[in-house]
């Protein structure tokens, strides 16, 4: 009997010990950068190409950013963040898109959120690498823009083809012409308006053959204004450059988008005229497009949501083209809205689903859960489903499990077929897709990623100076930095320096640091870095200040921006002789790279403006940065 006991006690004990084990086994993904959001209507969000991923995102600060990575047979072997834009409106809507130009440099589009009439973008300097970017350029439109996406068709390898959302808030299409030397482009065809649709803003998603089609799914409306909301589904054939053509899934021509609108509608005698332009029509639903992919034989897969007439459960589905029509499956149900304030405010923000392109079988879906299981009140985690051909489920599998935040708006990079780095998503808290004074938090989640980041060499050197002086710097008053001359041997031809510091009023000449042949400031008129290395200057395309105070000031989309200065912010400036490139970082974001000879680490004068040194620390190592930036941000 006592031995029987025993063995229950025993039995127990293990079995706590299991379970303790279950709650503690956690994934939530590797974490790419600590701020950064991004909304699922503006692609290519993220892309894979040649062995890099570039990853765009933008933070609660305003700041557009994008991670550039290395990807190895075993994971991540190098990473790099990238500012693309600082002081921008901060809000969800506005994360880059990235176009591969045949030249092989990156072009990147990004745009405010519906309040103004202008497209921005950069292109980098050299093939394959967004840590040398070009001056930012803009092209600018009669109406508001949100949502670029761009693609370049081999029918027509001249032109790079833009859709977003523009002219009466609905879909609209431009033709570029291929930057020039300068990186200037210009529209030669548009922006036309695409349709018409009786809801006021049709949300839709693209996507292309790249050869002579371009594929679009929208919606009759926002589904917070339309029930039901219908899904409808268009091809733009670009007519080899001569003027696109929408037409059907069946090839009927519905409009030439030169001469005007198609017109959609959500009634009985459209749906009897046009079937093949409707996906779902079901009554008492909202529906909402997430992604377009293709077959094998090109035929179109969608992932949406239905959610229901009352905004509290929402259910994913799965949609493919036989030839013939639409074969739906319902995958699964998803819970309701899955932010904080899910029950006051956008309550029709699903988690969010994603399609492998590559394997149009699979869908990526946040997934309420609990103990590994459906729970409408439990944790969002990432699930992979698998649906057959016949449009069955047959299969699901956690991504992430035990997850302490949300994990949410999942997305596979196109052109990541063979990569060990495929699956991206955010994580975290989330209460509005924009800062204001309403939701002054807005979305302060972390974009993570499915492969491992292999450990970079830390390099174990010490600073020749690390000092907190706290001191207080005016025009009049400089601090000077000397460099040990006598008892510790350097290298005068590698450097990198770190500096905290908060920077309140300039001189009018504007530099703040000095070095040899080296000078670092800022514009006072612009409030944009420039380094100048004897009569060469080179010019920072991203003021010195945040949006934080969208916090206080703004309440919407109101066209208006909301400076913030920075206040105690790090600077890095990094050279790398054997690369010949100066870098420089704030925040330990790329801000300015370039190529530059012969500089040399000497000391240092600290002077120019009002405001305060916190700490400084120079070292004679160019290496020294990934280390320190790690360990002290």
């Amino acid at each position: 009997m006592k031995r029987k006991f025993m063995t229950s006690i025993l039995a127990m004990l293990l079995a706590m010990c299991s379970l303790s084990a279950q709650s503690t086994d956690s994934y939530e993904g590797t974490v790419v950068s600590d701020e950064g959001a991004w909304c699922w209507f503006a692609d290519s969000r993220a892309l894979f190409y040649k062995g890099v991923a570039y990853v765009g995102y933008i933070d609660v600060h305003g700041n557009v950013k994008a991670a550039q990575m290395k990807v190895g047979n075993d994971g991540v072997t190098s990473k790099e963040e990238v500012l693309i834009r600082s002081y921008f409106q901060p809000d969800d809507h506005n994360n880059p898109t990235f176009l591969v130009l045949p030249d092989e440099r990156i072009m990147i589009f990004y745009t405010r959120h519906t309040d103004e009439p202008k497209i921005w973008y950069r292109i980098s300097r050299k093939p394959r690498d967004i840590t040398q970017l070009g001056e930012e350029k803009f092209l600018t439109t009669e109406n508001n823009t949100t949502y670029p996406s761009p693609f370049i068709l081999s029918d027509d390898p001249d032109h790079i083809y833009l859709c977003w959302r523009g002219i009466n808030w609905h879909p609209t299409i431009a033709r570029l012409t291929m930057p020039d030397a300068d990186d200037n482009c210009r529209f030669d065809f548009g922006p036309k308006q695409i349709v018409q649709s009786t809801g006021a803003r049709p949300y839709a998603k693209y996507h292309s053959n790249g050869k002579d089609k371009i594929y679009l799914c929208y919606t009759t409306g926002h589904p917070d204004n339309e029930q039901p909301n219908w899904l409808y589904f268009n091809v733009i054939d670009i007519n080899k450059g001569d003027g696109p053509i929408l037409r059907d899934l069946n090839g009927k021509q519905l409009s030439e988008i030169s001469k005007g609108t198609f017109a959609v509608n959500k009634t009985a005698d459209y749906a009897s005229n046009y079937p093949a332009t409707i996906v779902d029509k079901t009554t008492g639903v909202r529906n909402w497009v997430w992604q377009i992919a293709l077959d094998k034989d090109e035929h179109p897969v969608i992932a949406f949501t239905h959610i229901d007439d009352a905004k509290t459960t929402h259910a994913y589905w799965y949609g493919r083209w036989t030839g013939n029509g639409w074969q739906l499956t319902w995958v699964q149900f998803a819970g309701h809205a899955f932010h904080q304030n899910w029950n006051a405010t956008e309550r029709c923000y699903s988690g969010g689903m994603t399609i492998d392109p590559d394997h149009i079988n699979d869908l990526y879906l946040s997934i309420p859960t609990e103990n590994g299981s459906y729970d409408k009140n439990g944790i969002y985690e990432i699930w992979k489903y698998t649906i057959a051909d016949e449009g069955k489920v047959v299969g699901s599998e956690l991504v992430t499990r035990n997850s302490l935040k949300n994990n949410m708006r999942p997305y596979v990079m196109p052109g990541s077929k063979d990569s060990k780095l495929r699956l991206l998503w955010m994580n975290g808290d989330y209460y509005y897709w924009m800062v204001n004074k309403k939701y002054p938090d807005g979305y302060p989640t972390s974009m993570n990623m499915n492969c491992p980041m292999l450990s970079q060499e830390r390099i174990a050197v010490s600073p020749l100076i690390s000092s907190a002086p706290n001191f207080e710097v005016t025009p009049a008053k400089p601090f000077q930095v000397n460099l040990p001359r006598k008892d510790t041997p350097i290298r005068t031809d590698q450097f990198t320096l770190f500096i905290d510091w908060s920077l309140d009023e300039f001189a009018a000449e504007g530099t703040i640091l000095t070095m040899g042949n080296l000078a670092y400031g800022v514009d006072p008129v612009t409030l944009k870095p420039f380094v100048k290395i004897g009569d060469q200057t080179y010019r920072s395309e991203n003021m010195l200040c945040a949006s934080d105070a969208w916090k206080e000031g703004a309440s919407g989309t109101d066209g208006k921006s909301y400076m913030t200065k920075m206040g105690l912010f790090r600077t890095a400036i990094q050279y790398n002789p054997d690369a010949h490139l100066l870098t420089i970082y704030r925040n330990g974001l790329i801000d300015q790279r370039f190529e530059a000879d012969a500089l040399k680490l000497d000391d240092i004068t600290i002077q120019g403006f009002t405001g305060k040194v916190a700490s400084i620390s120079i070292y004679d190592n160019p290496h020294v940065i990934n280390s320190y930036e790690q360990t002290n941000n």
